[in-house]
């Protein structure tokens, strides 16, 4: 996935090694703990592979700055990432591959973006599925702290689930196409929390009586 974001990163012009660092890990928000120890590795080995090419560095007006090194897509590259863009299988519903193929779903076509779409969607309900199924069977072994974790994580794929169901809805109806943004997160609502977890906004229950939850 790392090769797969620098390839579509550098698809919309040259970038230099800190820059594509800076996006990684700023505007995708993906690879927080990227480090160059990753991120050169990957270049060299794109650029190895006739993906990418690499400028020399220019020289630089002050003794002791490091020259830096410009990285830009070939054309090789730009059907080699064409092609990756194409693929819909299992891999792209996994967590971490799910978010960098998402970020580029401006240059995805529509019936790919709907099946990655589809699958993860699945994947998060088969997930939900066992997780409730696993907190029931050990709830009774459960302290308060604990139910307030499962539940939080059972929150938080319910949102993303239904995140997913209007995305879905909209690649069916054609109501953003390429490049248009997609629709934000549905904001929590609050529900009633069923009696298999209680937290803290119940308090006569005795094990969450002295905890104080924050939204």
């Amino acid at each position: 996935m790392l090769e797969f974001a620098i390839l579509g990163l550098l698809h919309d012009g040259p970038l230099h090694g800190y820059e594509l660092r800076k996006q990684l890990t700023n505007a995708l928000g993906i690879f927080r703990a990227l480090s160059y120890g990753s991120l050169y590795p990957a270049l060299r080995a794109l650029v190895a592979a006739g993906h990418i090419s690499a400028t020399a560095p220019e020289p630089q007006p002050l003794a002791g700055t490091r020259a830096r090194i410009t990285y830009q897509l070939t054309a090789q590259g730009k059907e080699h990432f064409q092609g990756l863009v194409r693929e819909a299988g299992p891999a792209t519903w996994d967590d971490d591959d799910f978010d960098v193929r998402l970020a580029f779903f401006a240059r995805t076509e529509a019936q790919v973006r709907l099946r990655i779409l589809e699958g993860r969607r699945s994947r998060l309900e088969e997930r939900l599925e066992h997780m409730r199924e696993a907190a029931l069977a050990r709830r009774e072994r459960m302290d308060s702290y604990t139910l307030a974790l499962q539940q939080h994580t059972e929150d938080r794929a319910e949102r993303e689930v239904r995140w997913l169901e209007e995305l879905i809805t909209a690649e069916r109806r054609g109501a953003h196409p390429s490049g248009s943004p997609p629709p934000r997160e549905a904001a929590r609502t609050t529900q009633p929390r069923p009696a298999a977890y209680p937290t803290s906004s119940d308090p006569t229950h005795p094990q969450t009586a002295h905890i104080e939850t924050k939204e």
